[in-house]
């Protein structure tokens, strides 16, 4: 664990009790991580963006993500990296980096996957296909809390093809399950 993630998770710790927040975080940070990567961009930041940011929604669930900033600038973090966490708010003004961007489209997206794996009978990401991701989307029973328009709008928004970001995080998520820094709070 690189002493930038070991911070984030430090904190994110000291806010987050809820196992089910702690493993969306890590779905998040996870998925971030892997875009970055794709990216060229730096893994750690981007991963530690998607781990925090949902810092302060257990104890300010109705004016989440107004309070990362007192939280996050406590802690010592930056505006720039703030403002990167706060971005994931469904209304937000301007234009939304590369970063931004991705935040929103990973953010119910890996919840969506898990939720999908979890229905299966072997409960397994590494055998989740791609279709039948797309089918439960399709079926408005499952997950109904989940907007559909928020799936496929944050690929679009990244110019990703939709079936290509499914698969694309669902590999990551995958990948990640095996590795020690998601064993603390399994993701399944």
């Amino acid at each position: 664990m690189t002493e930038t993630r070991q911070k984030a998770w430090a904190e994110l710790r000291k806010h987050v009790t809820s196992e089910v927040l702690l493993k969306h975080c890590l779905a998040v940070e996870i998925a971030m991580r892997a875009y970055a990567e794709k990216f060229g961009e730096d893994v750690e930041y981007w991963g530690s963006v998607g781990l925090l940011h949902d810092v302060d929604f257990e104890k300010f669930p109705h004016e989440h993500p107004h309070h990362a900033r007192e939280i996050l600038s406590a802690a010592g973090y930056d505006d720039a990296f703030i403002t990167d966490v706060e971005s994931h708010c469904r209304v937000w003004e301007g234009e939304r980096s590369m970063l931004q961007k991705t935040l929103l489209a990973v953010d119910e997206m890996t919840g969506f996957i898990i939720a999908c794996a979890l229905v299966r009978p072997d409960r397994s990401l590494e055998n989740l296909e791609v279709k039948s991701v797309m089918k439960k989307i399709k079926d408005k029973a499952f997950a109904r809390a989940v907007n559909r328009e928020t799936l496929t709008g944050g690929a679009q928004e990244m110019n990703v093809d939709f079936a290509e970001h499914v698969a694309f995080l669902t590999q990551a998520l995958a990948a990640a399950v095996k590795q020690p820094d998601y064993q603390e709070v399994p993701l399944i």
